[in-house]
């Protein structure tokens, strides 16, 4: 089943965070390989050039790295995991806090509606 994508970022983009979202959250392991660029393609259901972005993308960033002729592998860095799992946690509370200030919530507010709602879901 093909993935879905919005279009508010390019598309190799939210594929690259969504794999770097499995890989944070060790649904994908450290110094496990990852598919080859037609599955992942197939899978999300997109260009294969549009997968090989995506990787090219996660590279740059070091999250994974190629091994000639074996495929793409996740990094065993695992203070690198830990540092993009912390920017992506940033990210989220970030956008989280700016939408509930778009709501009329002041800052002191914000932090008493989270825990509220987490007693909640508990």
């Amino acid at each position: 089943m093909a993935w879905k994508f919005d279009e508010k970022s390019p598309i190799y983009a939210q594929i690259a965070n969504h794999i770097l979202m499995q890989i944070v959250s060790q649904e994908i392991q450290s110094g496990d390989q990852l598919p080859t660029v037609r599955e992942y393609a197939e899978t999300a259901g997109v260009n294969p050039n549009t997968m090989q972005r995506a990787f090219t993308e996660l590279e740059r960033q070091g999250i994974v790295y190629s091994q000639r002729t074996a495929g793409r592998f996740v990094t065993d860095n695992q203070d690198l995991i830990a540092s993009k799992r912390r920017e992506l946690a940033h990210q989220e509370l970030e956008t989280f806090t700016k939408n509930m200030i778009r709501m009329g919530y002041e800052k002191m507010q914000i932090l008493p509606v989270l825990e509220s709602y987490l007693k909640e879901v508990n």
